[in-house]
């Protein structure tokens, strides 16, 4: 898909989850943080105003390399010199106290980063990432991103030649993990209305040659995100699930080698649909499947409350 074709949401129904403090007073959890699409979402939640974010990924200099990148994103480094240096007059100053004040303000009300490293297809990893998160939030929990992914043996290899123990651990990433995370983490979400978002692919909705157990993970992941939305009608929590497309990703790039990675998306492209989903104007939006580069990001309507 084009790059101007990209990310072409009704913005005016959006709008208002799209502004700075979309997220403000949220406690988000996002697994595969460490690089590609995680990380990009790490940020733009930061921006968008999380009060705490957990992050997951198996790479813990990696993982603690992106909360270094949150932390930095309220810190306003170098930004308070640049606004001195443009006072000329006495309106400058007030202009310039006023902006020092708003950066200030923002500072002190960065949000908590919390890392995590852990290896998701260990059922207890699972268990520690949910008591570590809740912990370090006084047991709140707002936002649960499933965005963490193994790709497997790469090249991919056909099903036939699949080795058993390699299509195991897939299955136990992709697919049974966010079922257990959501399982672990749906009381605290429960109390607070909470929102799943998981991530899903085109390859989970149809069966491409070579594209094994990864594919069948997503098959299963829509499915997951099917039934937990139907399960969980009228309890407040909201289960979405988000097709992002093709990312310029290192994931996407072990999984087809052969292909120019320059005509897949930016992860910063396609981040505004999990903003909206995390946020309070899509409280009434449950068990629906999102297409961020298309144009209304693939839904027909979408319910915004005020």
């Amino acid at each position: 898909m084009a790059a101007s074709a990209r990310n072409m949401a009704n913005e005016d129904m959006v709008a208002e989850s799209m502004a700075t403090q979309a997220l403000k007073g949220k406690y988000v959890l996002i697994t595969g943080a460490s690089q590609g699409l995680g990380r990009q979402l790490s940020l733009t939640f930061t921006e968008a105003g999380a009060a705490g974010i957990a992050i997951v990924a198996r790479d813990k200099a990696a993982l603690e390399a992106v909360q270094r990148e949150v932390e930095a994103i309220r810190s306003g480094a170098g930004s308070t010199v640049a606004i001195a240096a443009q006072v000329q007059t006495a309106a400058d100053i007030d202009r310039a106290l006023n902006e020092i004040k708003s950066q200030l303000e923002q500072s002190i009300q960065r949000p908590q980063v919390v890392a995590i490293a852990a290896d998701l297809s260990r059922p207890a990893d699972v268990e520690r990432v949910i008591a570590t998160t809740l912990s370090a939030f006084d047991g709140r929990l707002d936002v649960l991103i499933n965005n963490a992914s193994c790709i497997g043996l790469s090249p991919m290899p056909y099903l036939l030649d699949y080795p058993l123990e390699d299509f195991k651990n897939v299955l136990s990433t992709n697919l049974i993990a966010p079922f257990l995370l959501i399982k672990k983490a749906l009381p605290a979400l429960i109390g607070r209305g909470g929102s799943i978002i998981n991530v899903t692919s085109d390859a989970g909705v149809t069966g491409y040659p070579g594209w094994g157990a990864y594919g069948i993970s997503k098959f299963g992941i829509e499915g997951l995100s099917q039934t937990w939305a139907a399960e969980l009608e009228g309890s407040g929590v909201r289960v979405n699930w988000v097709d992002p497309g093709d990312m310029n990703t290192a994931m996407h790039r072990a999984a087809e080698p052969g292909e120019d990675p320059t005509q897949w998306a930016d992860p910063a492209e396609v981040t505004d649909v999990f903003v909206y989903l995390a946020s309070d104007s899509a409280n009434a939006v449950n068990g629906q499947r999102f297409q961020a580069q298309e144009s209304n990001w693939g839904v027909r309507a979408l319910r915004s409350v005020a």
